[in-house]
């Protein structure tokens, strides 16, 4: 057996087809030699029949039978001895009314009532098998009459079995040549299924593929990536764990089409490959992806494709935190040039001995900001928004911006979405401030308006724009129109935003050309979703 196991793939195959097509032919010959020996049997029982009706049609056994006092020319024994080495019978058995043997081809017996009963009593002929004084035999019956008609007696006529098994002996071999044939056509056609079988395994024996495919699965879920396989015709054919995890509450199903598990949109068409290129971000209600896609060709051959998902979220939220302690910095060692230069001039001032000038510069440089801050308290009820807009406001100051709260600005004290409002009132902010990087008298103006029904936030700047045709492109995962951007990848604020707003059932638009405005619409309270949908 271990030797067996240490044989080649092609080899096993090979042996094992050949074992089962010998076995099937060796079968199909044993049963064919049984049909073909009762095939023989009812031939040989159709001419013992025939040779019995020959019998009982001689004139001279019919006179012989007639009843007393009927010419017999010839005894019924001689008549039967002729005609049974003539046809090489086994035996012809002539016998009367009463049962009584007239002929045999043992003597003694003659004369001797026979302990069956005359089987043609009904005028037909029968065939059977026989196993009689001179062993088993193929027999047939034929009933015997006179010329008028008179049945006087039965005809037996048997065939041994011996001559049967001869007859068959005799063809069996003409046919055991066309099994021969078949065995080793199918022997020739089971090699050549076993070379093509090694040659799709690619060589590999039973073992390798096991281990193979134990590799393949340990690997396959214990990498940090998703990844998913798709077969030619866009069907799932492999999936992971960490692809489920990330994919959320989609149910990935394996032969299931992406079209049946993802709506439209850009997740769906990342990985189909309507939208390619190297790590694409897509963005999905709890993760940061990076997708890469990649075909898989084989041989010349499509083979579909291998998607892998990375989550990024931690990374990008760490990238942003960082490039956040970076603004800070630059803008601490803006403000601390600053401060150094104000506080030389105070110097300068106080060593001249101009203290009133001194106390005056410092009550216009305290007053700008705190005019600003109590402009804020006034008409933002939320201490969150309030601190959001002043360090956007100190921000803008370090980029040489104006950063302008219009007058029509009101949010109230207690607001719902809080958390939110904050998250895309600061992208929209921090939007606006990239889009001006490099523009001489940049510009933004904020706009909150707390309605009855609904928060509007208005962001505008005079920057270069959306270019034609972006209108819709810019809320996309990944778009940017900014470069530089080193380590922090860029075109996921306002993805960020619109996803926000679609969330909350709110609208989001923004104007084409130069000097953009995006304005977000938010209903202060969410509609509820009618049952049964």
């Amino acid at each position: 057996m271990h030797r067996f196991s240490t044989r080649k793939l092609s080899t096993q195959i090979f042996i094992a087809q050949l074992a089962i097509l010998t076995a099937t032919v060796l079968i199909g010959f044993a049963l064919f030699a049984r049909v073909e020996r009762s095939q023989l049997y009812r031939q040989y029982e159709a001419r013992a029949a025939s040779i019995a009706q020959t019998v009982a049609g001689v004139p001279a056994i019919q006179s012989c039978l007639a009843g007393p006092g009927s010419p017999c020319p010839e005894s019924v024994q001689t008549i039967a001895s002729r005609i049974q080495a003539e046809t090489h019978a086994s035996y012809v058995v002539v016998i009367d009314m009463n049962r009584v043997r007239h002929s045999h081809p043992i003597p003694t017996l003659i004369g001797q009532k026979v302990a069956e009963p005359i089987v043609t009593a009904d005028g037909h002929t029968h065939v059977g098998i026989d196993d009689g004084k001179t062993g088993l035999s193929a027999n047939g019956k034929a009933p015997l009459y006179t010329a008028d008609h008179r049945m006087v007696g039965e005809v037996s006529v048997g065939i041994t079995e011996s001559s049967v098994s001869h007859a068959l002996w005799r063809e069996l071999p003409s046919y055991a040549e066309w099994f021969a044939v078949a065995l080793a056509a199918g022997a020739l056609a089971s090699w050549f299924l076993a070379r093509t079988l090694k040659r799709k395994t690619f060589g590999l024996e039973l073992d390798e593929i096991a281990h193979l495919l134990q590799e393949r699965e340990a690997t396959l879920h214990g990498i940090r990536e998703g990844v998913i396989a798709f077969d030619p015709s866009g069907r799932v054919s492999v999936v992971n764990d960490e692809a489920r995890r990330l994919l959320g509450d989609i149910d990935v199903s394996l032969g299931a089409q992406l079209s049946d598990l993802l709506p439209p949109g850009r997740l769906r068409d990342v990985l189909a490959g309507t939208v390619s290129g190297p790590d694409e971000v897509v963005l999905t209600d709890d993760y940061c992806l990076t997708v890469n896609r990649r075909p898989v060709v084989l041989g010349g051959r499509d083979h579909g494709a291998v998607v892998t998902l990375r989550d990024r979220t931690e990374m990008s939220g760490l990238l942003r935190e960082l490039d956040g302690v970076r603004r800070l910095t630059d803008a601490l060692r803006a403000q601390q040039h600053e401060f150094s230069n104000r506080l030389h001039a105070v110097t300068g001032l106080l060593e001249l001995g101009q203290v009133d000038d001194a106390l005056l510069y410092l009550a216009e440089l305290h007053g700008g900001a705190a005019e600003f801050a109590d402009s804020l308290r006034a008409r933002i009820g939320s201490p969150l928004i309030i601190g959001l807009l002043l360090g956007k406001a100190a921000e803008a100051s370090e980029r040489g911006l104006a950063f302008e709260i219009t007058d029509d600005t009101w949010l109230g004290e207690s607001t719902q979405k809080l958390q939110a409002l904050t998250t895309i009132l600061g992208n929209l902010v921090d939007n606006a401030f990239e889009a001006l990087a490099g523009v001489a008298g940049g510009r933004v103006v904020v706009t909150i308006i707390d309605d009855d029904g609904a928060i509007t936030i208005r962001v505008t700047d005079n920057g270069p724009g959306i270019p034609p045709g972006d209108r819709e492109l810019i809320y996309r995962d990944g778009y940017t129109t900014k470069t530089g951007a080193g380590p922090l990848r860029r075109g996921l604020g306002l993805a960020i935003v619109h996803r926000l707003v679609q969330r909350l059932h709110g609208t989001i638009a923004v104007s084409e050309g130069a000097a953009p405005t995006f304005e977000v619409h938010l209903p202060v309270t969410t509609p509820a979703v009618p049952a049964g949908r």
